[in-house]
């Protein structure tokens, strides 16, 4: 999604604020993952920056136009962030974990 209107995850980044975004190691240099935005975890597991920390923080989050919240390497984001979809169970946790209303007519949050 490239259009602001159709992504209403550039306006909540509750995922990349509440969980450890690993994967395996060689997944950075493929999606071309920029030098310095992930930290190794374990000899073959790496993560972005700032989500192996109890409070996770992405390192890749910041504000885009407006305040929106905007991925600094969403292009290149790996798999892991490429899965979570919106009103998956993933993105109903992180929103509900942040206080941030279930989106209405969208995937499973209105039922847990």
């Amino acid at each position: 999604m490239s259009d602001r209107d159709d992504n209403i995850c550039l306006d909540c980044g509750a995922c990349c604020k509440s969980f450890r975004v690993s994967f395996y190691w060689a997944e950075a240099l493929e999606r071309g993952l920029p030098e310095g935005w992930t930290e190794q975890v374990t000899p073959h597991l790496s993560c972005m920056k700032g989500t192996n920390a109890s409070a996770p923080y992405c390192a890749a989050l910041g504000k885009g136009d407006a305040g929106a919240m905007a991925c600094g390497v969403y292009a290149h984001r790996p798999g892991v962030c490429r899965e979570v979809q919106v009103g998956d169970e993933k993105c109903c946790r992180a929103r509900e974990k942040h206080g941030l209303a279930a989106i209405a007519g969208v995937g499973t949050c209105e039922q847990t």
